[in-house]
């Protein structure tokens, strides 16, 4: 056997394992969207992939740490999109743009990833995601509020930070309906999000909401 003969096998190896711990984090997602965490368990991951839960237990001890394998790349992947969702704006731009592609941003990612609504928004999240979580949520009130200062230059921090903790609770609160439809009815749960967003903030933004259309939201999401 030659060198790079020898070389090629761990990566061969590594790759497969790879796929094997992707596979596992896919079924283990469907689990917890359908059953919960709690009710959730490792045979059922396994079913759900396809293999034993001795192949399972080869990358994962239990279903806590396949969970947190699973937010925490849920979490990497959330940050960046919040990363670009929640820039700061040109004062220029129209509030109904500003709030729409922050909304269109995240709820694209829900929608793609309903399993992290499942595990970061559960009553029964594991520790460790629980404080990442946390972590998180307080990275996002900074942007969210970062994004409100272009909006609102005006306003005390004390307001802002407020105004921030609001538009976070109502979209968690929008999130849940939207991502329980499909189709039409989900697109018109997103028009309904993004309006009440509106309503809430166009009275802090003040004239810079002049010159909508109503009623707010025709078009498509």
């Amino acid at each position: 056997m030659t060198d790079n003969q020898e070389k090629e096998r761990p990566r061969r190896r590594q790759a497969r394992g790879e796929r094997r711990i992707a596979q596992l984090l896919e079924a283990a997602a469907s689990v917890f969207c359908t059953t919960g965490y709690t009710a959730a368990s490792t045979n059922a991951i396994a079913r759900e992939a396809g293999v034993s839960p001795g192949t399972l237990y080869q990358f994962f001890p239990n279903k806590e740490a396949i969970a947190i394998e699973l937010g925490s790349r849920l979490m990497h992947e959330m940050r960046e999109t919040y990363g670009e969702a929640l820039a700061p704006v040109d004062p220029a731009t129209p509030l109904e743009e500003a709030v729409g592609a922050a909304v269109d941003r995240f709820i694209d990612f829900n929608c793609r990833h309903p399993v992290f609504f499942a595990l970061m928004h559960g009553p029964d999240i594991p520790g460790r995601i629980a404080e990442e979580h946390d972590a998180l949520y307080a990275t996002l009130i900074a942007r969210v509020e970062a994004l409100l200062a272009s909006l609102l230059p005006e306003a005390p921090a004390a307001e802002v930070t407020r105004t921030a903790h609001v538009c976070l609770g109502i979209y968690k609160a929008g999130l849940e309906l939207v991502l329980a439809h499909q189709g039409a009815e989900r697109e018109a749960y997103v028009r309904e999000l993004k309006n009440v967003l509106l309503r809430y903030l166009a009275p802090l933004v003040g004239d810079r909401s002049e010159g909508r259309t109503d009623p707010l939201w025709s078009g498509t999401p």
